[in-house]
């Protein structure tokens, strides 16, 4: 990549024979990205136009284009170009050119369009709310530099079919994500909060919202039990999303 030293990107498992491209001590893909990516192949198992929004290094849109059918093609906009061009390269360097679109732009200013499933994993934090890191990348997907929950609602309203449904994680503790669905004419159909470890509270929730519907939550989602050992829910997750097998084994040997 130009300007950016090879010895600062890794090339890593994303899902099945897919590999994603990161910098080594910048922004990387997550357990928040896997999860969003899971959800939304729960909820629209079968769509086939899809939408990325603040894609980032394409991790979440990527998993989901992996898991549903080879008819599918997902557009990614992104407003930071050091992250557009790592997902660009990911995407040339799995072939996947011709199912793949990517714009470098602010989504606030995005069109709208028609499409079955949009995606998302917002930042969480307003700027008041703590100390930017000095990396960029990281700022910007930590803290609202290029728009809040109510940006992100708002893009997805616009790119939604009648039938279409957007899927994001945020803060499990942050009343916004709810006001923010009401606000652009979205209905809520699940919340699902997740707790990184049984004996602390939920950090994150998977939001589900469709232009109808009826709210029907299901119980926590927990990654590691009480003892910090994975979950056989989270290692259930993880196969059905494409992790290794060498991984699974490991994970589970060391249960």
């Amino acid at each position: 990549m130009k300007n950016q030293d090879s010895h600062d990107i890794t090339l890593d498992q994303l899902a099945g024979h897919w590999r994603i491209l990161q910098l080594r001590r910048g922004h990387r893909f997550s357990a928040d990205d896997l999860l969003t990516a899971w959800a939304a192949v729960r909820a629209q198992p079968k769509a086939r136009q899809l939408l990325d929004l603040g894609a980032g290094i394409g991790s979440i849109g990527l998993l989901v284009l992996w898991k549903l059918p080879t008819r599918g093609h997902l557009t990614m906009v992104e407003v930071q170009a050091v992250s557009h061009t790592l997902a660009r390269h990911t995407v040339a360097y799995n072939s996947l050119g011709t199912r793949v679109t990517l714009h470098c732009m602010d989504l606030r200013r995005w069109p709208g369009g028609n499409f079955d499933l949009v995606m998302a994993s917002p930042p969480y934090l307003p700027l008041a709310r703590g100390i930017c890191p000095q990396h960029a990348q990281k700022a910007a997907a930590r803290f609202e530099l290029h728009g809040n929950i109510f940006d992100y609602c708002s893009a997805a309203a616009r790119s939604l079919t009648d039938t279409g449904v957007f899927c994001f994680s945020h803060a499990a503790d942050d009343p916004r994500p709810e006001q923010a669905i009401a606000s652009f004419g979205l209905t809520l159909v699940q919340r699902q909060p997740v707790c990184f470890r049984a004996t602390l509270p939920p950090r994150i929730a998977l939001f589900t919202c469709a232009s109808r519907g009826i709210r029907e939550d299901p119980p926590p989602l927990v990654i590691r039990d009480q003892e910090g050992r994975w979950t056989a829910e989270y290692l259930s997750i993880r196969a059905e999303m494409g992790a290794s097998a060498t991984f699974l084994r490991r994970a589970r040997g060391s249960q």
